[in-house]
């Protein structure tokens, strides 16, 4: 039987409370569900502006348990429409715990499995460091009802290690929920090129490993930071299977032939010719 699955990304600015970001998502998801899909991811922090332009412990009144409000109201969506969701928050996990992480609930409205960000970024206007404690779950894929995921958060996508464990582990899909856009006063130098490389990154992230991969990113102005929308869709063969422009809401969707992951690897057989034997040095900081 051929595995197909229509996989849908959300794209979409801050609505201004959680509530209001909760309303927008689960009418994205409505309509995802009625026009097929079976998957659908919501961008990085969605049910808030991004918290981390500045060191300010306001913004840990942003962040909920899990599960929570957010989660229970979504894993009903989940259940009545027999969708997967994916839906990164702000996870108050104890008092001085925070990550940034992502919920998987599967279609039947269980939860399927968590993601916590491993990865944390401390750069201009990225101050997640102050937020977030780092991942401690690893590089782990989660089963769902339609494949197999295997989810990273916004600043892992750069990293080749992370996506090369979730799919030595049986991941189908990549999923990348994002938070990136262009610093005001860097875009008309950088901008291009910023936006390039993140794409060009994923796109290798999906060849070198035989997989399709979704990179939903929120759009709109939020203080310094203009986010830069483009959510995609890859193909196992690096090929942008579908797109959205960089300051509309909206929803991106491609339908993922599963039964392809096979062809391509056999024919770019990339896993096949790796040298286990060869790569220790992978483990240390730097070789000396």
């Amino acid at each position: 039987m051929t595995r197909n699955v229509r996989l849908t990304l959300v794209q979409m600015r801050d609505a201004g409370s959680a509530n209001s970001c909760c309303d927008a998502a689960v009418k994205w998801i409505e309509r995802a569900a009625q026009e097929g899909a079976n998957i659908v991811c919501l961008q990085e922090l969605f049910t808030g502006p991004y918290p981390c332009q500045a060191e300010d412990h306001r913004m840990f009144d942003l962040a909920e348990s899990i599960p929570g409000p957010t989660i229970d109201r979504l894993a009903e969506v989940a259940g009545r429409l027999q969708v997967v969701i994916v839906a990164p928050i702000f996870e108050r996990r104890a008092p001085g715990v925070y990550h940034n992480t992502a919920v998987v609930i599967d279609a039947d409205g269980s939860l399927a499995g968590i993601y916590r960000k491993m990865h944390i970024p401390d750069d201009p206007l990225f101050y997640e460091k102050f937020y977030f404690t780092p991942g401690d779950l690893g590089f782990e894929p989660i089963a769902t009802r339609y494949a197999k995921v295997g989810v990273g958060i916004c600043w892992d996508q750069w990293f080749p290690e992370a996506a090369r464990l979730l799919a030595l582990a049986g991941a189908e899909i990549l999923l990348y929920p994002t938070a990136i856009g262009w610093i005001d006063d860097e875009k008309e130098e950088f901008g291009h090129g910023q936006h390039d490389a993140w794409m060009t990154s994923m796109r290798a992230h999906a060849i070198s490993n035989g997989v399709f991969l979704g990179a939903p990113n929120r759009v709109g102005i939020e203080g310094r930071l203009e986010f830069w929308g483009s959510s995609f869709i890859a193909s196992p063969r690096g090929e942008v299977m579908a797109s959205g422009n960089h300051c509309d809401d909206g929803l991106v969707t491609a339908d993922c032939a599963l039964d392809e992951l096979d062809l391509v690897r056999t024919h770019w057989p990339f896993l096949r010719d790796r040298r286990i034997d060869a790569y220790s040095g992978l483990l240390k900081r730097w070789i000396d």
